[in-house]
């Protein structure tokens, strides 16, 4: 018991119990650290039931009973078969508290009971150390700006805070899936002329908030990536690159689109336009806005700017060739005044008259779609009494022969259907195992659509399991890498062989003691078959015996006293076999009585029931105090 008892209190240090190095089983377990190991386990095992319980014993008996009550129920409601009650946990026993402590550790749930047990690495701990820490940090009340010591001020002050402002970063990307296969210019560029992450930012400040918001950025791009790859992507049947590159002409198409139709006045565009790249086509629209005519029709705000401007830069140009020494100042602004009265009345002028052209261009326009849908109607109409002069002037040659020529109608007209006959038949020649091709063909189609929709499942199932497959290969990664951390952290003094021998020496005493226990199975199984052998011979020879006595004792004395005898003889042996069995019979009572005593005693019974009456006069004293304070109110 003593190795489970080991086992049973490491298990117990892991779920958060603080045992002290001194104890060493579960004989040495207090009231106090049995309560504790138990709402421990229960708080693991079942947040919400453990949260309501305290693991530290209160001094009043009537709350360490409703305290035993509920750990009883707690338990029995996780599915403990055993007898649990309020005594099993304030007047303990050895055997029933490691029954009880064994059932909540196999209860424990394992991820938590494995990450517990696992050597600790770099990430993990500082996990767990800034875990810690702010957990620390929480425990601390808030207290109010004008009371904080400086290391208060520290702690919940604003002087630690940073602002968190993220800038854009370039860093160097690899080939994949999400992103593509990598041209050599930027992998030169990324090799000799990027600057380094520091270099890219103005302040310092921002560069844990940038490369969390690029990290961010990335794998949410790659998440997406995979969604629409699994999504779309396998349906498509092209690899990634094909995808990627027809996702990005799609893209394109989708920009020239519009792009057209956010500027129809720039003309229609040339034939290879589609195959442009976009700045390209950004550049000709605008080129297209300094050429003459390109964007010959504007809006009238932009002729009414041209023009003022125009009459604007003339007449300045006008007045800067007038002699200024002649002028005064006051003529100079009356004379601008003037002109500038003339230029607005020759500009509304203008406005009017383009106003007015537009108007007349407009109704023009209008004029000409109904004139040219107008001219369509009759040339469409033209075209049918074309088609109908035509036909009624061949009509009106033939009349004159017209009984010949309706025989020679009747041979074309006849003929023309046996024509039909002989292609229709042709066809249906034709026709027949061009359908049975078809069909087969289809058959084909849909057994290759079935099949390629089987190998898509597949694929996506492949998908998934390479993604647990790299996930658990990066769990055992990890754990391989604290492994090796512990490995290197034990001392290397530490033979591993002895431990190895130790192991060798515990299977082969209990190899021993199997082969021992079955020998002595085998020999008290011959002994049994032996006794029962000569018990069988014993009963024989008595009866032949005692047949062949009974005989001659009817005629001789000697003998029917020998035959008292031998009765008597029989009567005793059996008696003897009796009495010897029962001796066995009471030996082994004897040892059951023994065990019992000794468990009895483990029990701590005698203990136990001082402490029952110990508690029994406190609780004695608790009712009269509670009375008296009852009498007094």
């Amino acid at each position: 018991m003593e190795e489970v008892d080991k086992i049973l209190i490491h298990s117990l240090r892991l779920s958060g119990t603080d045992i002290p190095d001194e104890v060493q089983s579960i004989r040495e377990f207090t009231t106090e650290l049995i309560v504790e190991a138990v709402v421990r386990c229960l708080r693991v095992i079942n947040p919400s039931v453990g949260g309501s319980l305290s693991h530290i014993l209160p001094p009043g008996m009537s709350a360490r009973f409703r305290i035993g009550m509920s750990l009883a129920q707690a338990c029995q409601d996780l599915g403990y078969h055993g007898e649990v009650g309020y005594q099993t946990f304030l007047y303990s026993s050895e055997p029933e508290i490691r029954r009880l402590l064994l059932f909540l550790v196999e209860k424990l749930p394992r991820d938590a009971l494995e990450d517990a047990s696992q050597p600790v690495g770099k990430s993990t701990a500082l996990h767990r150390a800034i875990a810690a820490t702010i957990k620390e940090q929480l425990a601390v009340p808030w207290v109010p700006p004008t009371c904080r010591t400086p290391r208060l001020q520290l702690l919940q002050g604003t002087c630690l805070l940073k602002q968190f402002q993220a800038r854009p970063l370039v860093l160097p990307r690899e080939s994949g899936p999400s992103v593509g296969k990598l041209p050599q210019e930027r992998k030169d560029y990324f090799v000799q002329f990027l600057p380094p992450v520091s270099a890219q930012l103005p302040r310092l400040a921002s560069f844990a908030p940038s490369l969390l918001e690029h990290n961010v950025a990335d794998l949410s791009a790659a998440q997406d990536w995979e969604n629409e790859w699994k999504s779309q992507g396998l349906g498509s049947r092209m690899s990634p690159e094909e995808y990627r590159q027809w996702k990005h002409q799609r893209l394109q198409r989708r920009l020239l689109d519009q792009l057209r139709q956010a500027c129809p006045q720039a003309g229609p565009a040339p034939q290879g336009a589609t195959a442009r790249d976009l700045t390209q086509l950004l550049g000709t629209f605008g080129a297209g806005q300094e050429r003459a005519g390109a964007l010959a029709k504007g809006s009238r705000f932009t002729h009414t700017q041209h023009l003022a401007y125009k009459q604007e830069v003339e007449p300045a140009t006008q007045i800067q060739t007038l002699p200024i020494a002649r002028t005064s100042e006051q003529e100079l602004q009356e004379r601008q005044a003037a002109e500038v009265e003339g230029l607005e009345s020759e500009l509304g002028r203008l406005v009017g008259q383009i106003e007015e052209l537009e108007g007349q261009m407009a109704t023009l326009g209008l004029t000409l779609t109904q004139v040219e849908g107008e001219v369509r109607q009759r040339q469409l109409g033209a075209t049918k009494l074309e088609q109908t002069l035509r036909v009624k002037g061949r009509t009106v040659e033939l009349l004159p022969d017209a009984e010949n020529n309706m025989a020679k109608l009747q041979v074309v007209v006849e003929g023309s259907a046996q024509r039909i006959i002989q292609l229709a038949a042709q066809w249906e020649k034709h026709r027949v195992p061009l359908i049975q091709e078809f069909r087969e063909l289809k058959a084909l189609h849909d057994s290759k659509e079935l099949e390629s929709s089987r190998r898509l499942s597949e694929i996506r199932e492949l998908h998934e399991r390479i993604r647990s497959a790299a996930e658990e290969a990066k769990r055992k990664d990890d754990l391989y890498k604290q492994l090796l951390l512990e490995l290197e952290s034990l001392p290397k003094d530490v033979s591993r062989s002895a431990y190895t021998q130790r192991i060798l020496e515990i299977v082969s005493n209990i190899r021993k003691q199997k082969e021992e226990i079955t020998k002595i199975l085998s020999d008290t199984k011959e002994l049994q078959k032996e006794i029962n052998s000569l018990t069988g011979k014993l009963d024989r020879t008595f009866a032949v015996t005692d047949e062949l006595v009974f005989k001659d004792a009817k005629r001789d004395e000697a003998v029917r006293k020998a035959y008292k005898y031998l009765a008597a003889l029989h009567e005793s042996c059996s008696q003897l076999i009796q009495t010897i069995e029962d001796t066995g019979t009471i030996l082994r009572e004897i040892r059951d009585l023994e065990e019992q005593i000794e468990s009895e005693t483990s029990k701590k019974t005698l203990s136990n029931l001082e402490r029952i009456l110990g508690d029994y006069r406190a609780l004695k004293q608790e009712n009269a105090a509670l009375l008296s304070r009852t009498r007094e109110t």
